[in-house]
């Protein structure tokens, strides 16, 4: 069962980079960049509904658990809107492989940061040298990526 999990993380990571080109040219399509990222948000909720449907289980939770929340609980739409604008208005003018290279480093940096302090629900997680190491040839990969 596992394996299905780090298999769906791969398919996911795998089809970010593919996003950054799909939504940057929805972007020079139309141009209209924040139409553009409108437009995207709306096919995700859509999508997200119906899949909640098909799966099953979806319900609106109640007021109470909102404001239970964590403040950090809240980033993740200002996050997500971000990465939608750094799409829109990144991927295509450095490249595929700068882009999606930078983003994925600063994860992996800053989940190291996040594990070892469990930060933002995180279980504490500390780093070791071979994270940390990890973390650095990460850099030195996307330099290297992003020479021309």
């Amino acid at each position: 069962m596992a394996w299905t999990l780090y298999l769906f993380a791969l398919l996911a990571g795998a089809f970010s980079t593919a996003l950054g080109g799909s939504n940057a040219t929805m972007a020079k399509s139309l141009e209209q960049p924040i139409t553009a990222g409108l437009i995207v948000q709306v096919v995700t909720i859509v999508a997200l509904a119906v899949l909640g449907t098909v799966i099953g289980g979806m319900r609106w939770p109640q007021a109470g658990h909102f404001a239970a929340l964590p403040w950090w609980a809240w980033l993740g739409g200002i996050g997500g809107a971000s990465i939608l604008l750094a799409q829109l208005y990144l991927a295509r003018r450095i490249g595929a492989s700068p882009y999606l290279g930078l983003t994925v480093t600063a994860g992996v940096v800053t989940s190291i940061a996040l594990d070892q302090f469990g930060w933002m629900g995180f279980d504490r997680n500390p780093a070791h040298v071979g994270r940390l190491v990890g973390g650095l040839l990460m850099v030195v990969g996307v330099v290297l990526i992003s020479r021309n």
